[in-house]
């Protein structure tokens, strides 16, 4: 059974009157279809991206929660993407050691292949003995290709192996483009020619798979910035000094004279990267007032831009979106406050949403237009004794952003507010007397 309706969420009248957006949980609350009031607060209105001026061969933005696309900029385009291949590495790391195959504290012994490694590195020498956390440092903060590589063999065994993993794990996560090589991102001629593939393919990633790999690290592994917020890491105590973040944009870089220029408010992540083939990329990340973005820009032609043009992708994010609740759990659908149920001391059940639904709106929004479809269970599933809580059907809440392709979409489960008792044999007789009854005199009035 399914029903759309579309609801004019009043979000204007938030402040004054308990509606669905800012009801305190434990309370119920009702939908109501309508049309939404007009109000003399208008939302802001989105410039374009041509408007930002963006140097680059690609960039995107995203919001994690809801998935929406903020800005794109020939993100579909397959390029290479440089040491931002090394959030791949990093993801499947922290898997590792989430399901307990590895341990931060766990000893790393350092093998011929990541001792041969060029480009930005620790100077590993065969059979050196660094822990997981050690090496996983010198990854993420001085994107070491040396430590990179020492953690794939880890994990897998061979870097080739790793690198098989790699991209199985971007299929499942619905990366279109991406499709790896290595473990470090590497142009495949700066690799040891022992331990290279034998295809002729190289790194490459879209700024939009990028956005998705990055995404689920955000995500699925929320204490990352423990890691990507290291300003500076000494490896060695023999070492003359300490290798620097190469994330100029860190919030804490506010007070380095260096940086300073650079560091943006919130930002604690993600994983820089370049070559000569993919110039100077950028995965950041930042939260400000609850909401988190992710932009990628690939191919600026400059260290200094590739921080500068992300800044422009991020201050049309936070300067114009912002995310709003616009269903509180335990929210009541009009035309859908019961379901009906077999066997019960009542013949239906009053249903609520169990969860909250939140979108991302320009800032301003205050009447989200939201398009509501219900679906119910099978009615013949429906038999009492039926406990509090239990699923019973769903709710789909549909919302687009004006001039946007994107449709956000979250589903929530339609649960029963309270139990179904089941009747007892007596009420179940006599009402089954009352229902034969009532369809023999149906039927004896529809003869005449």
């Amino acid at each position: 059974m399914i029903k759309t309706v579309t609801v004019g969420l009043l979000l204007n009248m938030l402040v004054s009157t308990p509606l669905p957006a800012f009801a305190e949980e434990g309370t119920t609350t009702t939908i109501q279809a309508g049309t939404a009031a007009q109000t003399t607060q208008k939302a802001v209105k989105i410039p374009s991206v041509e408007s930002l001026g963006l140097n680059l061969k690609s960039a995107v933005l995203i919001e994690p929660t809801t998935g929406e696309v903020l800005l794109s900029m020939n993100a579909d385009e397959a390029l290479p993407p440089a040491s931002m291949t090394k959030m791949m590495t990093e993801y499947l790391v922290a898997e590792a050691v989430k399901t307990g195959q590895l341990s931060w504290d766990q000893k790393v012994i350092v093998g011929e292949n990541a001792s041969k490694q060029v480009g930005s590195r620790i100077f590993l020498a065969e059979n050196d003995e660094h822990t997981v956390e050690e090496l996983y440092i010198a990854m993420a903060v001085g994107s070491a290709n040396d430590a990179t590589v020492a953690l794939a063999e880890l994990v897998s065994g061979s870097e080739l192996e790793f690198v098989e993993l790699m991209n199985q794990t971007a299929q499942k996560m619905g990366m279109k483009t991406a499709y790896f090589v290595n473990s470090t991102g590497l142009d495949k001629a700066d690799m040891p020619k022992k331990y290279r593939s034998t295809d002729k393919k190289e790194n490459v990633m879209s700024a939009m798979d990028a956005a998705i790999l990055a995404k689920h690290i955000v995500t699925d592994h929320p204490d990352f910035n423990r890691f990507t917020t290291v300003q500076s890491y000494k490896f060695r105590e023999r070492d003359t000094a300490p290798m620097i973040n190469f994330n100029w944009m860190l919030e804490a870089n506010k007070n380095i004279q260096n940086f300073k220029a650079y560091a943006y408010e919130g930002l604690d992540g993600l994983k820089t990267g370049h070559t000569a083939r993919a110039k100077y990329c950028f995965a950041g990340t930042a939260v400000r007032d609850g909401m988190r973005l992710i932009s990628v820009v690939m191919g600026a032609d400059t260290e200094p831009h590739r921080f500068t043009e992300t800044k422009k992708v991020l201050d049309f994010g936070f300067n114009n979106f912002e995310i709003k609740q616009v269903v509180a759990p335990k929210t009541v659908i009009a035309g859908n406050e019961t379901v009906p149920v077999l066997k019960g001391k009542s013949k239906e059940v009053s249903v609520v949403t169990d969860e909250a639904v939140s979108f991302i709106v320009p800032k301003g929004t205050t009447s989200p237009e939201i398009k509501t479809t219900v679906e119910i269970n099978d009615p013949a599933t429906l038999v009492a004794p039926i406990e509090q809580s239990a699923k019973v059907g769903k709710v789909t809440y549909s919302y687009q952003v004006e001039g946007m392709s994107d449709v956000q979409q979250k589903t929530v489960n339609l649960i029963t507010a309270e139990e179904a008792e089941k009747a007892g044999w007596f009420s179940l007789f006599l009402r089954a007397i009352g229902d034969f009854f009532g369809d023999l005199f149906t039927g004896i009035k529809n003869l005449f």
